[in-house]
């Protein structure tokens, strides 16, 4: 493996930090969660914050993780759905900056927006309005979307349109590509159970998951144990576990244990997840070894964890890579 191109909503990110979790009860919002809400709802959760202090970025969750691998430089590209508006001529510029090369599609409706709730433990919920994202069609998905590229990588957030995925990941196959999805958001996958499970069963070849979202797929309540069962049918498997980082396993192999990197101020969790596997990802298409992976994707998370939202200044880049060329010289691993 060894150009990826993601396929995703095509988010810009507004993040707003909540002195508490009220607005999250005002409005029904499961902490920790993925909500899709229309333009309305979303409205009237901006207009309750309007008076708290807010940060915008470019979001999207393969969105991340494809702008993550770049930055650590992999070859890839990105497929997503904008409005016609600035807001996508936004996206599709920064893409291009990054070196991601951009199938950015153009729809009706306005580019899609993600307001993400950060609580004061770092924890973040998101309220998503998809807009034109949308709109995104498997019938968009041409066999030359992929040329060049050996893996599609897929966002959970996106399995709610099942004739999207369900193309995309044939289309993918035909094209002799492997393919790795994120759970994304543990809700997620509980309303998508029976469709994901087949998708695992029948195409995909790399899975990351937090525990929530292992334990929603699986039904099994121990990590490790979901970790098996998902190992059963994937090529590779990754489980999160939070501060005790994660579980990486290669079917029909040994469990490997990564650690985290200790973040020096944990401030918001958005894209943290995002960032891990752009990291680990990154690894695999400059052929490390797993246990080389999962530390480069923990220090892609433990960076993104110190900020709001998902960009930060050279100065990080400068460290991260700094602390990934040890890594593949084998002297830094945990």
């Amino acid at each position: 493996m060894e150009k990826v191109i993601g396929i995703g909503n095509a988010l810009t990110d507004i993040l707003i930090n909540l002195p508490s979790d009220e607005i999250l009860k005002r409005f029904g919002l499961p902490k920790g969660s993925m909500s899709l809400v229309d333009a309305d709802l979303q409205r009237k959760i901006s207009e309750s914050t309007a008076d708290l202090p807010r940060t915008l970025s470019l979001g999207g969750s393969a969105g991340n993780t494809i702008r993550a691998m770049a930055r650590l430089g992999a070859q890839v590209g990105f497929v997503g759905k904008v409005g016609n508006d600035t807001t996508g001529d936004f996206f599709e510029k920064a893409l291009e900056n990054l070196g991601v090369k951009p199938t950015i599609l153009r729809g009706t409706l306005h580019s899609g927006r993600c307001v993400s709730l950060v609580s004061g433990d770092g924890e973040r919920t998101m309220a998503t309005y998809l807009g034109a994202a949308l709109e995104m069609k498997g019938g968009e998905i041409a066999p030359s979307v992929f040329e060049g590229f050996d893996c599609l990588y897929i966002e959970g957030y996106l399995v709610q349109d099942h004739d999207l995925i369900r193309t995309a990941v044939a289309t993918a196959r035909r094209c002799g590509m492997k393919v790795a999805i994120d759970l994304a958001s543990f809700n997620i996958v509980e309303e998508n159970l029976d469709f994901l499970r087949g998708l695992v069963q029948e195409y995909v070849d790399i899975l990351f998951a937090n525990e929530e979202e292992a334990r929603a797929f699986t039904g099994e309540v121990k990590p490790l144990r979901a970790l098996e069962v998902i190992s059963r049918a994937c090529e590779l498997t990754v489980v999160k576990v939070g501060i005790k980082g994660a579980y990486i396993k290669r079917q029909g192999g040994e469990v490997i244990h990564v650690g985290i990197l200790t973040a020096a101020n944990r401030v918001d969790t958005t894209g943290a997840g995002d960032f891990y596997a752009g990291g680990f990802l990154a690894g695999l298409c400059q052929g490390l070894t797993l246990r080389q992976c999962g530390t480069i994707g923990a220090i892609a998370a433990g960076k993104v964890i110190e900020v709001i939202g998902t960009t930060f200044g050279e100065e990080t880049w400068t460290e991260i890579l700094r602390l990934v060329h040890k890594v593949k010289t084998e002297k830094y691993l945990f």
